[in-house]
């Protein structure tokens, strides 16, 4: 009697895989692959022992997710839009005025319908400065002339 054949293996890669469809985040897509790899082999070799196939399946899962997640890790990933959720960033280079005044370092400035902390040297209700870095949700300025 036959404990696992190929069917059983290329089986339960299938249901895994239609279950990685229902969102699983790409955990079951890989042991799913490494379940119709052995039940490919299985099929090639129909004599392959259950234990080997077991210590194949576990094998082939670790592989494949170690690969996966070397590949996650090694992907460089450029945007068309690299100040995404990075509004503060966005704002660098941009000139402001302020909407409280900056005094002893800290105040607010206006950006377009928005009020946004401000630090930098004082600077009166109303006068220009520009955005030269961000410290957290804080913009850093400098008063232009």
């Amino acid at each position: 009697m036959e404990l696992f054949s190929f069917w059983s293996w290329l089986a339960l890669g299938t249901l895994l895989l239609i279950l990685e469809v229902f969102g699983a985040g790409g955990y079951l897509l890989w042991i799913g692959m490494a379940a119709a790899s052995v039940g490919v082999l299985t099929f090639l070799l129909p004599a392959l022992p259950w234990e080997l196939q077991l210590l194949l399946f576990a094998l082939f899962s670790i592989l494949m997710a170690l690969y996966w997640w070397w590949r996650q890790r090694s992907a460089v990933r450029r945007s068309d839009q690299p100040h995404l959720n990075l509004r503060g960033q966005e704002l660098v280079g941009k000139v402001f005025l302020v909407s409280e005044a900056i005094v002893d370092g800290r105040g607010k400035i206006k950006v377009g319908d928005s009020v946004w902390l401000a630090r930098g040297p004082d600077a009166a209700l109303g006068s220009r400065v520009r955005v030269v870095g961000q410290d957290g949700v804080i913009l850093l300025t400098e008063p232009v002339q």
